[in-house]
């Protein structure tokens, strides 16, 4: 009389591949690169028309509700850590007014020739301002410059 073969369960091991997708997960955090933070933060004026901003290669200038104005951008820098120089980039923050604004932005383009000037400014800042900052940039022949502003939403219900 033959008997039945016992069924052999089969066990499979799952720590391996739960220790790839946690491995993968660290990498992805790691070398995500995130939006920098903003030097002031500024409410935008809202327009329809939506253009798509390179991610790098950007000077940022700011003018708030306070018409303070801020040029930040990036650069690298070679900082010595432990003994060994180590390049890596550096954001750049200063503070202007409407008479140094153009010779910030220069300084900054001197670090960066291909980098594209945006302005971001307060819907409410003043007219004055905005204009004063524009002639300067005129005057020191930087006449290529975005003016960021947030997508408009439709209203229809």
């Amino acid at each position: 009389m033959a008997g039945k073969k016992r069924r052999v369960s089969i066990r499979i091991d799952m720590t391996p591949m739960v220790d790839i997708a946690f491995l993968l997960l660290i990498f992805y955090m790691a070398t995500t690169q995130f939006k920098p933070p903003e030097a002031k933060a500024v409410e935008l004026p809202t327009s329809h028309s939506q253009i798509e901003l390179p991610d790098k290669d950007i000077i940022n200038i700011t003018i708030t509700k306070y018409d303070s104005i801020y040029v930040d951008y990036v650069e690298k820098a070679t900082i010595n850590i432990e003994g060994r120089d180590v390049t890596t980039t550096v954001r750049v923050v200063r503070t202007s007014d409407k008479y140094t604004v153009s010779s910030e932005i220069n300084r900054a383009r001197a670090k960066n020739l291909k980098a594209l000037i945006v302005i971001k400014a307060d819907r409410r800042a003043s007219f004055g301002v905005m204009q004063d900052v524009m002639k300067s940039m005129q005057e020191n022949h930087l006449q290529r410059f975005l003016i960021i502003t947030d997508k408009e939403v439709d209203k229809t219900t």
